[in-house]
């Protein structure tokens, strides 16, 4: 019996540093590119969006010189999150992903609540982005990222 706790307690809490580095390589991957996939979708690459309507739901807002902050958003999710899937610059990158998380919970989802599902939708999304951001932040790219390759001496 005492093995068999033993067994399930490791199970449920033993780790190890290259499963550790692994997690950090397959998180960095898909939420860069989930940012470049939504940077894609502001040019009109890919989903129903393009810069165009962009523009105009963030005039809609009432933000100003709307033209300039679609295209900063566009390219902080599109450079940002390519150098957070490539692990280069990753907590600059992440700085900037935050930042950006930030600004489109506060203005596109102000008064929505949390829910993604509400009508208009909540900031869930943004929040979670943010915090798993923060998390690279935190814990930096991993030892499986061009950083490592780059930056150790």
């Amino acid at each position: 019996m005492a093995a068999e706790a033993s067994m399930l307690g490791s199970l449920l809490v033993d780790s190890s540093a290259l499963l550790t580095q692994i997690a950090l390589l397959l998180g960095r991957i898909a939420i860069g590119v989930c940012f470049v996939v939504h940077a894609l979708g502001k040019l009109g690459i890919v989903g129903k969006g393009n810069m165009q309507g962009f523009v105009a739901w963030l005039k809609s807002l009432g933000v100003p010189y709307a033209e300039v902050q679609a295209r900063i958003a566009m390219l902080s999710e599109l450079v940002g999150g390519s150098l957070l899937a490539l692990g280069l610059f990753t907590r600059p990158a992440c700085v900037v992903l935050i930042a950006t998380m930030i600004v489109a919970g506060r203005i596109g989802h102000k008064g929505a609540g949390y829910l993604i599902t509400n009508e208009p939708p909540g900031a869930e999304y943004t929040i979670n982005l943010a915090v798993v951001c923060g998390m690279f932040l935190l814990m930096g790219p991993g030892l499986f990222s061009l950083d490592q390759v780059l930056f150790r001496s």
